[in-house]
């Protein structure tokens, strides 16, 4: 009886402690640098904690000092995005690899946990799109590693601040060509699967049994042909919109306040990274075996290919949208 409140009391007295000691250390910066960083406070120190929208460049490759970076720029440049981009995936393939090259028949320790996260994301996959996801599990786990490390590599303190490193996911020309490798790709299974004649017939069919049926097949189907060209830019806005917007906050938080709300919203911004890693990744799976269905002609004769997984996408909207 006497074990829940003693242990409210000691969380309590860390929390204060804690609080204490940002307290004093911020004390301590004041005496030694006097009130230089306190500038117009809050106000002007948080426009300065805020990160700026267009990505700095690191390196410049096209040799104009007069150039002046916009936010979708197609000047020669490596910015700090880019950068970041190589140190994720360098944090994600090298570890893997290693880790491949040793391999165990009977798996323990870092093994156990690898293999026991991949065997859930895959099951997830085919639970999404059907069985013939399964074929598309490698680019799903690619997207989703690749996406979740960016992500949180926006949480490790320096980056961001620092122009040389910027996550990834917050520069809007990332998720962008992210986007656009995932348009190019669902698009090509979708022409692989059905032939470039079944793919266009999906959106401008001609079958009908009057010319009224006909023109509305036709009307439906390019306003079908035009929300796929939507697809790539809610995908690349989603994940920046709150990948930018959630670090925004963390810096607007943690500037004018203690550590206890800072603490929380790390938790919380971990967990929506992880969260937009699945989401984005699982519309790409989706779209993926959306795109190698056949044409439905009004609810009959559906004729999905062998290729796209024996009609295992029926309903994968609805599924993706209960997730």
């Amino acid at each position: 009886m006497s074990v829940a409140p003693a242990k409210k009391s000691s969380t309590k007295r860390t929390l204060l402690l804690a609080a204490l000691g940002v307290i004093v250390l911020d004390i301590i910066a004041v005496v030694l640098v006097g009130d230089v960083g306190l500038k117009d406070f809050p106000g002007g120190v948080i426009r300065k904690a805020l990160e700026p929208i267009v990505p700095h460049t690191v390196i410049d490759l096209g040799g104009d000092p007069t150039h002046a970076a916009t936010l979708f720029d197609f000047y020669p440049s490596i910015t700090g995005s880019i950068i970041m981009s190589w140190v994720v995936m360098a944090a994600v393939i090298i570890p893997l690899t290693i880790i491949a090259r040793r391999l165990k028949e009977i798996p323990s320790g870092v093994q156990n946990v690898i293999e026991f996260a991949i065997e859930s994301l895959s099951s997830f996959a085919i639970g999404i799109g059907g069985p013939g996801a399964k074929k598309f599990i490698t680019f799903f786990l690619a997207c989703f590693l690749f996406i979740a490390v960016s992500n949180w590599s926006g949480l490790i303190p320096g980056v961001g601040r620092v122009h040389e490193f910027r996550a990834p996911t917050s520069d809007v020309n990332v998720t962008v060509g992210l986007a656009l490798v995932a348009f190019v790709y669902f698009h090509y299974q979708g022409v692989r699967a059905l032939g470039i004649g079944g793919y266009l017939g999906k959106f401008f069919a001609t079958k009908g049994a009057s010319l009224t049926d006909k023109a509305i097949n036709h009307f439906v189907g390019v306003l079908e042909f035009l929300l796929e060209f939507v697809k790539p830019l809610t995908l690349a806005m989603r994940l920046f919109g709150n990948i930018y917007g959630g670090e925004l906050a963390l810096a607007v938080v943690t500037t004018i306040t203690l550590a206890y709300i800072p603490v929380a919203l790390y938790g919380l911004e971990l967990f929506v990274g992880l969260m937009q890693g699945i989401i984005f990744s699982v519309l790409v799976l989706v779209f993926t075996m959306l795109a190698m269905e056949g044409h439905h002609e009004e609810g009959h004769d559906e004729h999905s290919p062998a290729a796209a997984g024996d009609g295992a996408t029926a309903g994968a909207e609805s599924r993706v949208a209960a997730h």
